[in-house]
């Protein structure tokens, strides 16, 4: 059957950023699914754990700043002696500081850089290598439609989320071949708080709004969708794909 395949089942997924927003929906999303979840932020929540275990899923928290190296390093070892295994990484954390792009401070920049592409790139590179000894395992990085444009007032996370798509197709050229799959998620406008700020601008809103075919906000399990199939083996021949979840955006 079709469906089997996208159920994902006793396997374990490391979810960064996995306590609020789109990375809330794709741990929870994942667990649905059949996986053991494994979440990495600053601070636990215990809605996502209760609602994970209620599932009949094993739960940790791994409790790491994302801007400080050495706490990314030990995020996959961690989890790998926890939970036994590492068969899944999203990554999911991301900030967006928002300043005009001649007094945006080189300390944003720096920050948003090693949370939204630096860790991506430890992460994948210490995850990969467990899985390449396997020869099977599933990376997903969240872009955004950002990978493709420039925004305005965001240069660091547009320049993040550039980095972010050629991560993922330099990584899924060198890992296709050995079972490694390595894709990434664009997401569109998604309502959670990091456009927040977006939204609650009049103006802002209605410039952003009227470019959107679907003709409304995305809902984070819009994406977790997307990523459940990326995770499973219904995706197995994709490689290196930055797949837009964008109610259309791109297209206009």
């Amino acid at each position: 059957m079709i469906l089997d395949k996208f159920q994902i089942g006793e396997q374990v997924a490391v979810v960064t950023g996995g306590t609020k927003g789109i990375g809330k929906a794709v741990a929870i999303g994942l667990a649905e699914a059949g996986a053991h979840i494994a979440v990495v932020s600053r601070t636990p929540r215990e809605d996502v754990k209760n609602k994970v275990r209620s599932l009949g899923r094993r739960y940790m928290h791994h409790a790491a700043d994302l801007t400080r190296r050495e706490e990314t390093k030990a995020v996959v070892p961690s989890v790998a002696k926890e939970m036994g295994d590492v068969n899944i990484l999203v990554n999911c954390s991301g900030i967006c500081p928002r300043t005009p792009a001649k007094d945006f401070p080189e300390s944003d920049w720096d920050a948003t850089l090693e949370i939204d592409l630096s860790a991506s790139f430890i992460l994948s590179q210490a995850a990969g290598r467990l899985m390449l000894e396997k020869g099977k395992g599933k990376i997903i990085n969240i872009a955004s439609v950002l990978a493709f444009q420039g925004g305005i007032l965001i240069p660091a996370y547009a320049a993040s989320k550039h980095g972010v798509a050629g991560l993922t197709k330099a990584f899924a050229n060198e890992w296709a071949g050995q079972g490694v799959n390595v894709n990434a998620i664009a997401p569109g406008y998604i309502a959670t708080e990091l456009i927040q700020a977006l939204m609650n601008d009049p103006e802002r809103s209605k410039a952003l709004f009227a470019r959107i075919p679907a003709g409304r906000w995305g809902d984070p399990v819009d994406v977790a969708a997307a990523a459940v199939y990326l995770a499973s083996s219904a995706s197995d021949y994709v490689h290196g794909t930055v797949l837009t979840v964008d109610g259309g955006w791109m297209a206009r």
